[in-house]
């Protein structure tokens, strides 16, 4: 797959270096980075890119942010790798500190650290499995929870996700969630949940709901209030572990260290990732202290899990979560994108829906505002035509119907008035040319 404004010699060979050794399996953008900083990034032609992804929701504080370049480099002069189970580091307790304080609510809270999204969504289901001494786990239509195989059995889309790699884990029940957008509202999505607990599985065989409070891979559906509020009450009346996924919206994104918190709602468990080690691998679980201290001694834990060197780069992403100015220009930021975003959709009768929450934001592309019939063919030439003229955007959605905003909150105005003219550009070149 080639740029159409001219694939360099170099990328045309790294890009046959890739399909000779690399998986097909990986899906991939023709594109190589040399280096990027800030929402930039410079591939091996020196072609500069304009960064509307920031590593699907990992890069909140930009690529390259000099403080956790100078923590990363500090530590791995004096050690890269322990296993925390054999030899302890205070950077392991300092970074759970920091992410028990990203959890809501009054506590107390502990928390562990791990490696990914998925690995961090795996262990909170051990946990309330464990600590419940139920089974059942209640996931809802749209979302996402990983890769692994309780992470896939979790998610909601089969393709890419699923397609032809059951079976999946046992005891998974899927409730409706609401998209109003397409005529599913919170009472309906509500009532659904009420009938899962009625004709699929009894309550008290359940050992925790899972829930995004904005869903990422389904198309940046933002939770209603009402029903987050409906769910949590129903989790408490029948001993039922909340779990928040933050994975995604999480650290900063939304405006506040968590998603969930905008509802007022303190999850009885916590996943996050991405964002939280400033652009290193490392995630993590937070909750109430009595589930954290349920699973046995070695119950938990694995050999990378919390490593020093990512360690050093999340102390250095959280204190900037954590504070109060970042939250006060993340919210800002926020209310930026969504202004801009809202100007376009005004502009093209195909934008049917500009929707998120904070600086977690996306636009649901239709055929027609009346028929309201998904766009998927041109969201892709959309991505497509973006990524020749500069821009890296990405689809999402159930339909594949929506163009995500994930830029890094460090994004300069004139990374944004470059990158939106872009997108504006190419948006109305792709219905054009049907």
């Amino acid at each position: 797959m080639a740029i159409d404004q001219g694939t360099g010699t170099r990328t045309a060979e790294l890009q046959a270096e890739r399909e000779r050794w690399v998986s097909a399996s990986v899906a991939t953008q023709p594109i190589f980075v040399d280096h990027a900083h800030g929402a930039r990034i410079t591939d091996v032609e020196g072609r500069e890119f304009i960064d509307f992804v920031g590593g699907i929701g990992s890069l909140n504080c930009g690529h390259t942010p000099a403080a956790v370049v100078a923590a990363v480099q500090e530590q791995a002069a004096r050690y890269m790798h322990q296993m925390y189970s054999v030899v302890q580091y205070e950077g392991y307790i300092e970074t759970v500190k920091r992410m028990v304080a990203c959890h809501p609510g009054a506590g107390p809270f502990k928390g562990l650290l791990l490696n990914s999204g998925a690995e961090a969504v795996e262990n909170a289901v051990k946990i309330a499995r464990y600590a419940t001494n139920r089974d059942a786990i209640i996931c809802f239509d749209q979302g996402f929870h990983g890769r692994t195989l309780m992470g896939m059995s979790l998610t909601s889309k089969p393709m890419p996700y699923k397609k032809g790699m059951g079976p999946y884990a046992a005891e998974i029940y899927r409730s409706p969630a609401p998209y109003p957008y397409r005529g599913v509202s919170a009472e309906e999505a509500l009532e659904g949940f009420r009938k899962v607990l009625k004709s699929q599985i009894d309550p008290s065989q359940v050992a925790a709901v899972i829930l995004e409070p904005v869903q990422g891979e389904g198309g940046f559906l933002p939770m209603p209030s009402e029903f987050i509020h409906g769910v949590h009450a129903l989790c408490q009346e029948h001993g039922i572990i909340y779990i928040s996924d933050e994975v995604q919206a999480g650290m900063g994104r939304t405006g506040t260290p968590s998603a969930i918190e905008h509802h007022g709602i303190s999850p009885d468990l916590a996943t996050w990732a991405k964002s939280m080690g400033g652009g290193m691998p490392i995630s993590g679980v937070t909750g109430r202290a009595d589930l954290l201290d349920a699973v046995h001694p070695g119950g938990l834990g694995g050999t990378f899990c919390g490593n020093p060197v990512a360690c050093a780069a999340a102390i250095v992403a959280l204190d900037q979560v954590l504070d109060p100015d970042f939250q006060a220009h993340a919210t800002a930021f926020g209310d930026d994108l969504r202004a801009r975003l809202d100007a376009i959709a005004s502009r093209h009768e195909n934008v049917g829906e500009v929707r998120g929450l904070g600086a977690m934001l996306a636009m649901e592309l239709v055929q027609d505002r009346a028929t309201k019939a998904p766009a998927a063919e041109e969201t892709a030439r959309i991505v497509a035509l973006a990524r020749d003229r500069g821009l890296i955007l990405m689809g999402s959605g159930l339909y594949g119907n929506a163009i995500r905003v994930l830029v890094p909150l460090v994004a300069t105005p004139d990374d944004l008035d470059e990158g939106f003219a872009i997108l504006e550009e190419s948006l109305a070149d792709a219905f054009a040319g049907r």
